[in-house]
């Protein structure tokens, strides 16, 4: 009889055990996390078909990436001049812990206009997935605002014209110490209000802003900031007395103290020899639109 009830415990105790252990829940697997999601220049979700478009994202794997990708689809109940979707994916960041997935690539120009589902999507080995969807709108140019372009970058040295529009006068572009960099830009096709920048950076810095939100002043030598306010609608004409088109530009001299807006030129952005980019950073606070350009200079500052 004691036999029978110890047996019988027995059981009780090892079900309860089994229990339990079942009972426990397998710990969950962790999911890939972003940060500074950029999607379109100046995170706008906008893309113009036809033309270049910026993706930006700061990813950390759960526990290693297998794939990022992109899905650009249609709305369900929306109306669309066609059918049409876009998928693009990236292997390179396979087996990789934490990366920066920053792309280019060109929304094709016969992308129907409207409005889209946007899916940025990052898989995990172990077998997570993160998946942010997004409202995105694919636009045709000429149904713009405004659409900002670069239409006129003019640099000269001492006074003597080195470069205009993308004509190369003396290739590279040299200066010394002590030269005065003059360096003029014209944005055209725009309205509302704007900030333009010309800024120099020491191409060892790594650094490559693509929208006025990352500049970062700390690295960048700025020659000239250009505000304007409340212009009329965008136009075509491409003269210096355009009123619809701001020129922005001024000088500084390789070797001087300050900035053009008085910053002290020190520390990560001390001048030196080698390589740097003049970039032309534009955006349009109006209509949340950006532009961008980079021309490599060199300066030989011994």
């Amino acid at each position: 009889m004691k036999t029978k009830q110890i047996l019988v415990a027995f059981l009780i105790l090892a079900g309860t055990f089994t229990a339990c252990k079942k009972d426990k829940a397998e710990p969950e697997a962790v999911k890939p996390s972003v940060q500074n999601v950029e999607i379109g220049y100046a995170n706008n979700k906008r893309a113009i078909r036809g033309r270049d478009f910026h993706l930006n994202a700061d990813v950390l794997a759960g526990s290693k990436i297998t794939s990022v990708m992109v899905k650009i689809l249609q709305k369900t109940g929306q109306t669309y001049s066609a059918n049409w979707k876009f998928e693009i994916t990236w292997d390179e960041f396979k087996g990789v812990k934490n990366t920066n997935v920053h792309k280019h690539f060109t929304i094709p120009a016969e992308a129907p206009e409207g409005t889209y589902d946007f899916f940025f999507i990052v898989n995990d080995e172990n077998g997570s997935k993160l998946e942010i969807k997004e409202d995105f709108v694919i636009i045709d140019a000429a149904n713009m605002p405004v659409d900002p372009i670069v239409d006129r970058d003019i640099f000269s040295r001492n006074g003597t014209m080195i470069y205009y529009i993308n004509t190369y006068v003396e290739n590279p572009l040299v200066f010394k110490k002590n030269d005065e960099f003059t360096a003029r830009t014209q944005i055209k096709q725009i309205q509302g209000d704007g900030t333009l920048y010309t800024v120099l950076i020491n191409k060892k810095l790594n650094y490559f802003p693509e929208t006025i939100s990352q500049l970062d002043f700390a690295k960048g030598i700025i020659i000239s900031k250009v505000e304007h306010k409340g212009l009329g609608p965008a136009s075509s004409i491409t003269t210096l007395k355009n009123v619809n088109g701001v020129w922005g530009g001024d000088s500084i001299i390789i070797g001087a103290e300050k900035d053009g807006i008085g910053n002290a030129i020190s520390g990560q952005k001390a001048w030196a020899s080698g390589q740097y980019n003049l970039v032309i950073l534009y955006h349009n606070s109006t209509y949340n639109v950006s532009t961008h350009k980079s021309i490599p200079i060199t300066i030989n500052y011994e």
